[in-house]
This record gives structure tokens, C-alpha cells and sequence, in this order.
């Protein structure tokens, strides 16, 4: 193994798609870049994928994947590399919730940061609320080894179930919002108002308080677009209400999966971004900051961590979550009296830009490293 500059660790890396795996990958690349030596220690996750590779500068090793529970991998290959790793490196950087991370903590040979991306959710069976403690009991440990621990925002942390693991030792660095190019309108359809939702079609996102709220609205020339794969997304009840609440209503518009080039054009569509989320394990909403980086307020829910962008920028409202009155409340007052969109997508930019954030996260690390 190469010395780094920095050793980032987590289960899933580079061609896989999650929040956190592509905040670990646009840091490490955008690290990369500016001449640091970064490798990854992950989980061979897919056997299709080569063992060693450098990807945009980063040099990515896989591990071999003995069994999965879940959507966890076990793999105590990734737990020696990881250490063997960590003793050529400047500083080492967790991505948490990874279950093996309490484990591994005490043995890393380097000053380690832990960047805790959000509390797991847990399900409604015993062994769901099992498999939540164990890991709850995992990132505690690692939590309580670290010597800098980065949380997307302040308010989110301090609602944490890991809150009393970290506390005195966190800093704030949002993840990396990408400012996308200008679009084109192409989903627009009259000059009523827009609104517009992007994500996974699933319960936690709250869209089915969504339709039945703009539908109070009653406005015939409004117009809801959605943008997310409903065929991937088989038997759940979420799915099936929102077709049965769409169903017959012709202002509301079913666009399925958006491919990357697309999304641009979506937000320049919309008149509001909605992120009607209705638990607190979505700790921040990405996609709504994309959204205000490209002048479009948001209207967000009111749950630690996805109400601070709207908090700390002003750019749109914060409603109650599942409070369908609320939603419609907060679309008619972006409708009526819209922010100043230049004005707001300027601060969405200042706070939450890439290069920004980067350099947050180059601070830190300089900072801890030995």
C-alpha cells in the first residue's frame, strides 16, 4: 500500500449511487485534484468491479465481500486493509453509519476524522430494531475515538441519537452541492404556478402530503412535476397512493427517473422546490440546495437538519411535516409573494458551494493531520 494524505473509509464507493457514497467520492476526487494523495478502503460490493483502481485521482481498493445482511456487507478484509492502511496515513476519514466502524476505530494508526451523515432508520420489526442498536452502538465507538467529527449542520447533530458521543468535537461542513448549468424549461406548461419534486419514490419523502396539499390549492393553471422511478419502486403502498391521488388530476405530471443531463431542466421549470420529508433520518436534502443554487426556492419540512438551508439562506418556507393545510399554505405564499430569486440562489451559492465546502473540508483535515 501507497502513503496518503488521507485514507477514506467506507462500505460502498464508486460506481454505487447513496447520499453518503457520493458526498465520500466528490470530496476525495475534489481533494485529489488539488494534489493530495487520497485512497479509499472499501467493500468489493459488486464482483464485477476490479480490485485496485484509480478513479478521477483516487486510488480505490475493494475488499472481498464474505456475506450481506441487508444492505450491509461483511467483509473483515476491508477491516485489516483499513488498519494496514491507516499506518501510512496523514489522517483517516470514516463515513458513518458503517457497522464495522466501532470495531475498527481503536486499531486505526492515524488521527482520525468521522464525518456522521445520519441516525439509521429503524423498521418496524425486532431484528430491524436490533440491527439499528447494534449499529447506534458502533458509531458511538468510533464516534468517541475520533478527534474531529464532521455533521452536516448543528441542528441535526444535536437532535442525533449519537449526539452525547460527539458533542464538543464537531464541525459544521454541509455536504457538496453542485451549482448545475442553466436548463431549459421544457417542463413547463403555461405560466401558472411550478412546483416540482425530485427523489426517491418512497414513504420517508412525505409525497403523498405533498399532492393532497397542492390539490388544496385548487389553482387550474398550477402544475406539480415529479421526478423519480416509480416502476423500480414494486408494491409499495407509498407508490400506490400517489398514483390513485394522481390519478384524473391533469395538473399533475408523473415524470419518472430524470437522467443527470435532465435535472437542470427540471429546475428551470418550477417556480418551488419541494422537500416534504416526514422523519428525521433524512439529515439534510442535497437536492433542495441544487435547487435554490439554481434560483428556486424551496419549500422544506420542518425537521432537524432538512429545515437549515431554508434557515440559514431565507430562500423559501418551512411547513410541519404531513400537514397537507401547511404545504398548501406555504405554495400559495411562494406564489404570491416570491423571494428574490437571484438574491436567494447567491446565498444558496456562498454557503453551500462546492469549492467552498472543500475548502471547509481541506481545513480540517490539514488541521488534524499529523
Amino acid at each position: 500500500m501507497q502513503p496518503s494524505d488521507v485514507l477514506v473509509a467506507l462500505d460502498y464507493y464508486a460506481p454505487y449511487v447513496s447520499g453518503l457514497t457520493n458526498v465520500a467520492r466528490d470530496v476525495a476526487q475534489g481533494l485529489a485534484a488539488r494534489g493530495w494523495r487520497v485512497q479509499v478502503v472499501t467493500s468489493r460490493h459488486d464482483r464485477g468491479l476490479p480490485r485496485e483502481e484509480v478513479i478521477d485521482g483516487v486510488a480505490v481498493l475493494r475488499a472481498p465481500v464474505l456475506a450481506r445482511t441487508g444492505k450491509a456487507v461483511v467483509s473483515p478484509a476491508l477491516l485489516t486493509r483499513l488498519v494496514e492502511a491507516s499506518r501510512r496515513a496523514r489522517v483517516t476519514h470514516l463515513h458513518l453509519p458503517m457497522p464495522e466502524a466501532g470495531f475498527v476505530a481503536p486499531f486505526v494508526r492515524s488521527p482520525l476524522v468521522v464525518t456522521y451523515h445520519c441516525d439509521v432508520s429503524p423498521g418496524p420489526g425486532a431484528v430491524d430494531r436490533a440491527v439499528r442498536a447494534a449499529v447506534d452502538t458502533s458509531s458511538r465507538a468510533a464516534l468517541e475515538r475520533a478527534d474531529r467529527v464532521i455533521v452536516t449542520s448543528d441542528d441535526y447533530a444535536r437532535h442525533s441519537r449519537m449526539w452525547p458521543a460527539m458533542a464538543g468535537r464537531t464541525s459544521v461542513i454541509p455536504p457538496p452541492c453542485h451549482a448545475r448549468p442553466a436548463g431549459r424549461p421544457r417542463f413547463r406548461d403555461g405560466s401558472g404556478l411550478h412546483v416540482g419534486f425530485l427523489g426517491r419514490i418512497v414513504e420517508e419523502k412525505g409525497l403523498q402530503y405533498l399532492v393532497r396539499g397542492f390539490q388544496r390549492l385548487g389553482d387550474p393553471d398550477a402544475r406539480l412535476l415529479i421526478g423519480g422511478d416509480f416502476a423500480a419502486v414494486a408494491g409499495g403502498s407509498v407508490v400506490e397512493e400517489i398514483r390513485r391521488l394522481v390519478d384524473g388530476d391533469p395538473r399533475i405530471r408523473l415524470l419518472g427517473f430524470l437522467p443527470d443531463e435532465e435535472i437542470a431542466d427540471l429546475y428551470a421549470s418550477i417556480d418551488v422546490f419541494a422537500l416534504p420529508s416526514v422523519n428525521s433520518f433524512e439529515a439534510f436534502g442535497i437536492v433542495q440546495v441544487e435547487a435554490m443554487m439554481a434560483g428556486v426556492p424551496a419549500l422544506s419540512s420542518d425537521l432537524p437538519g432538512v429545515r437549515t438551508p431554508v434557515r440559514e439562506t431565507g430562500f423559501g418556507v418551512v411547513v410541519a411535516p404531513r400537514d397537507e393545510a401547511g404545504i398548501a399554505a406555504g405554495l400559495a405564499r411562494l406564489r404570491d409573494d416570491p423571494p428574490d430569486r437571484a438574491r436567494g440562489a447567491a446565498r444558496a451559492r456562498g454557503r453551500y458551494a462546492f469549492e467552498t465546502v472543500l475548502d471547509a473540508h481541506e481545513r480540517l483535515l490539514t488541521a488534524t493531520a499529523r
